[in-house]
């Protein structure tokens, strides 16, 4: 089992935020500034071409560190952040940009490449999870959400698939490919988002795997708009999701 290696640490509205590694993956673990009192772990998965600390991420961290006193953690993926490129990552990026500028159907290259991630990436969040779980703020035996939209759910269908300390999770905004099968496999609660007018995902296709999950609670949020047009308000709807089945009271963030 790798450990985890704590490389940095700062603190700023109502956040201590501390920097790790484990296996030389690079994340970074959120909790309150208050003090390091146990609480429930959420695991966050990023977009596809953004990073552990985007502005997203923070955001979402804020929401749920302020507003429950959870500890939240997010990993780089392959390829993403401050983890390098390979050559196998530039040419599928390469291939995404031709179709994209073409005007033709970029659905097969991003789920051909995010299947390839996830496989990379679940056993690096299966690691990284076991060695939070290492801290006495967060321990072994407290429950663990998952939230990723986008390629977040591209890596977090699987993972939550063959995770059993997850106990909940938020997902959305992808294709269902090469998820379906996985998420018959997932019988947690489940929150599930789509855009009802999104020109990149079908509604039929978001439909279709928000079927395939197992979960005998499942919820779907079907918000008008295009794919960029994620509300806001769903990021405060997963807060007071894993409020419930985590365990907390929500407050409000500072």
């Amino acid at each position: 089992m790798h450990s985890l290696q704590f490389t940095a640490e700062s603190s700023s509205n109502g956040m201590a935020e501390r920097d790790f590694t484990v296996g030389g993956v690079p994340g970074v673990l959120w909790s309150p500034a208050s003090g390091a009192d146990r609480a429930p772990l959420v695991l966050m998965g990023h977009g596809g071409g953004t990073h552990k600390k985007h502005l997203a991420m923070v955001g979402r961290a804020h929401l749920l560190v302020n507003g429950c006193g959870f500890h939240v953690a997010v990993i780089d993926a392959p390829g993403h952040g401050d983890r390098p490129r390979t050559a196998y990552d530039e040419q599928e990026i390469a291939a995404l940009r031709k179709a994209q500028a073409a005007g033709e159907p970029e659905r097969p290259i991003v789920v051909r490449y995010h299947a390839r991630l996830a496989e990379l990436a679940v056993p690096e969040w299966q690691a990284t999870l076991g060695a939070l779980q290492e801290l006495p703020e967060i321990g072994t035996d407290g429950p663990v959400g998952y939230v990723g939209i986008g390629m977040g759910t591209a890596i977090g269908v699987p993972l939550v698939a063959v995770e059993p300390r997850i106990t909940a999770a938020v997902f959305g905004l992808m294709w269902p490919d090469a998820l379906v099968e996985k998420a018959k496999q997932i019988t947690v609660p489940i929150e599930f988002g789509m855009q009802w007018d999104n020109e990149r995902i079908p509604r039929e296709a978001s439909l279709s795997l928000f079927d395939a999950f197992a979960s005998k609670e499942k919820t779907l949020h079907a918000n008008a708009g295009k794919h960029f047009e994620w509300p806001r308000f769903e990021a405060d709807s997963a807060v007071r999701f894993f409020a419930r089945h985590l365990g907390r009271t929500v407050t409000s963030p500072a």
